[in-house]
C-alpha cells in the first residue's frame, strides 16, 4: 500500500484542505500506476515554528512536503507523472507557490512489505492478492465507504 506522508511547514490546513489533498494524492497514484485507490493512504503531519531550516536557516517560507513510500517497478515515466500530478494537485489544494511543494518518491520492493497480514504483491497482482481479505476486512471497508 503506498504510504504518503504529508508535512507542512508554515502552513495550516484545515480538514477540507486535508481532504482535497488526500483525494489528490489517491487519485494520482491510482491513474499513475494502476494500484487501486485502496491501497493508498496520506497522513498528515505540521512541523512546529522554528524546527525546519534551510540552508542551515530557519525557514519562514510556507512549504509542503510530499514523501511517498510506493512499490518498486513502476516506470519512470509513471513516477514522474504521479509526482507532477501530486505537486500541482497539493500547491493548488494548500494554496502555496509552485515552487513550495517538494514532492519525494522511494520505491520499496513489494516482498519487503507486509499489510493485511500478507506480503504484497508484485504491480499488477492486486486482484488476485485482493481474493485473501476476509469477510470482515471488507465490511470494514464498505463501512468506511471505500470500494474493494
Amino acid at each position: 500500500m503506498p504510504t504518503y506522508t504529508v508535512r507542512t511547514v508554515n502552513v495550516a490546513l484545515s480538514g477540507a484542505q486535508r481532504q482535497q489533498i488526500a483525494t489528490a494524492i489517491t487519485e494520482a497514484h491510482s491513474t499513475n500506476t494502476g494500484a487501486p485507490g485502496y491501497f493508498a493512504q496520506v497522513f498528515f503531519e505540521a512541523a512546529s515554528p522554528g524546527t525546519h531550516f534551510i540552508g542551515g536557516r530557519p525557514n519562514d517560507v510556507p512549504h509542503v512536503f510530499v514523501h511517498g513510500l510506493i512499490r518498486a517497478g513502476r516506470a519512470t515515466e509513471q513516477k514522474r507523472g504521479l509526482m507532477d500530478a501530486i505537486c500541482a494537485r497539493v500547491r493548488m489544494a494548500a494554496g502555496v507557490g509552485p515552487e513550495d511543494v517538494w514532492v519525494y518518491i522511494q520505491d520499496i520492493a513489494a516482498e519487503q512489505m507486509i499489510e493485511f497480514g500478507r506480503i504484497l504483491p508484485e504491480p499488477g497482482r492486486e486482484a488476485d492478492w485482493r481474493q485473501g481479505f476476509s469477510p470482515e476486512k471488507i465490511g470494514d471497508f464498505q463501512r468506511a465507504g471505500v470500494t474493494v
